[in-house]
């Protein structure tokens, strides 16, 4: 499957982040954070904090990590690895392309 829309560029500002579900090929839902880090650049990885399993969309994001506000653990956006614990795990990261003012994520 292609890159599918996640979002629109205006949707979010500098250092902020929203989930949204996208559709895997095999017809599941994926939840997916859509992070804008503190240099405007902007990065995908699961919204499904690897320690608490709640949304990582929900904490602070903060340079390139974001922060999940159940426990503290910190991810990197571009790895997905902790940087912080109590995570030791990492989250998947996908890959983004920006078309205009389109976002657009692939997830497979």
């Amino acid at each position: 499957m292609a890159a599918q829309l996640a979002c629109m560029t205006s949707d979010l500002a500098p250092e902020s982040a929203m989930a949204v579900e996208l559709n895997a090929v095999d017809g599941s839902a994926v939840e997916v954070a859509i992070v804008r880090d503190g240099n405007g650049e902007w990065h995908a990885l699961s919204d499904v904090c690897s320690h608490g399993a709640v949304s990582l969309a929900d904490g602070e994001v903060e340079g390139c990590l974001i922060e999940c506000w159940l426990h503290g653990s910190s991810f990197d956006l571009r790895t997905g690895l902790p940087t912080s614990p109590p995570a030791s795990r990492p989250v998947p990261v996908y890959p983004v392309t920006i078309d205009g003012e389109r976002v657009l994520v692939d997830i497979d």
